[in-house]
């Protein structure tokens, strides 16, 4: 890593950690020791193992996007990109910085750069198919009990379907005119030499060309998963489904661990409501922000003595450990190329 990515991770945790210790102090009482006393560590290596499995899922899928479109990825190579993305999710706002690093390790395993793109382009889109499609059915189950949560979060929700309407109808634009993104990306790429001056124009007129090749393989890539990567696509997103659902069942298993009734369909909800406002570009992996939209919305259904340490094992999985698995990660990748300079 970088000097200046130690310092967003250091920024990145401090600001986690502090947000974290203000939530124990002003939610800690006497009853939350009696809510420790009936912890169950059981629940709690279940959750980070159900995690894990997630992770694994995750990793499953980009393998199985990738062989759609005619590459064998292995799967531990799958694995070791989604833990390093976890690591720079962690670090940068509204965690986009994990998508570059997807691609990265999937043109390192063999995949051209415009197939890899469109690997990871679709993930987030049925990402965000299957997040939309929890919603409606958790809004469905909840019933009055989702009107009575307020106008606030539901205009989240509401908005988050507006947002990604709009990605999946722009995508489907630059599908049908890939000449637009070209022309973009050149737009971009010139603007960036004008300010850098590093390419001379033979060079420049080379890095052009390969826009050009890898937007057509981009191109390409995406008409196959919708013909020929059929089958990839299905599963792919039963690999989504999988994921999705794993790692919004486990915040109900921390509750069950600490004495809590699981909360099954409002957690769902929750989780969702969270990871929208993760997304605002605010801090570094959403850090802070985290820890206080968790605080006040489950502080709507569960018993406000025992939030602050279901935010913090809450953290302690999704957050601290992405970190220190991403580390394990970045240094192996590091290594790999030391060795191959």
């Amino acid at each position: 890593m970088k000097r200046s990515q130690w310092k967003w991770l250091a920024v990145s945790l401090g600001f986690s950690s502090v947000v974290l210790v203000l939530v124990l102090y002003f939610t800690f009482d006497e009853r939350t020791l009696t809510y420790l006393s009936r912890l169950n560590p059981w629940y709690l290596l279940i959750a980070l193992l159900a995690h894990i499995l997630a992770l694994g899922i995750w990793a499953l899928r980009m393998k199985v996007l990738s062989r759609s479109l005619g590459y064998r990825v292995g799967l531990f190579g799958c694995l070791n990109a989604v833990f390093a993305n976890l690591l720079i999710a962690g670090i940068t706002p509204s965690q986009a910085g994990g998508e570059p690093v997807r691609v990265h390790e999937l043109y390192r395993s063999g995949v051209k750069l415009g197939d890899a793109t469109a690997v990871v382009i679709m993930e987030r889109i049925l990402d965000a198919i299957v997040l939309v499609a929890i919603s409606i059915i958790s809004m469905l189950l909840l019933g009055q009990q989702w009107r009575d949560i307020g106008s606030g979060q539901s205009g989240l929700i509401y908005g988050s379907w507006v947002v990604i309407a709009s990605f999946v109808l722009l995508l489907l634009y630059l599908f049908k005119n890939p000449h637009v993104l070209k022309g973009w990306l050149k737009r971009i790429s010139l603007w960036l030499d004008r300010r850098k001056r590093k390419r001379n124009a033979e060079k420049l007129s080379a890095f052009l060309a390969r826009i050009d090749s890898e937007v057509d393989n981009f191109h390409e890539s995406l008409g196959m998963f919708v013909s020929r990567g059929k089958v990839g696509l299905i599963a792919g997103m039963g690999c989504t489904a999988l994921f999705w659902i794993i790692e919004f069942v486990i915040a109900s298993v921390i509750l069950m661990g600490l004495g809590e009734e699981p909360f099954f369909v409002e957690s769902f909800i929750a989780q969702i409501l969270i990871a929208l406002l993760m997304m605002i570009p605010l801090t570094p992996g959403g850090s802070g922000i985290a820890e206080v939209s968790a605080t006040s919305i489950y502080g709507i259904f569960v018993d406000p003595a025992i939030v602050g340490v279901f935010v913090l094992l809450w953290r302690m999985i999704f957050y601290y450990f992405n970190i220190f698995v991403g580390l394990v990660a970045s240094i192996g990748i590091l290594k790999r190329e030391v060795k191959r300079l």
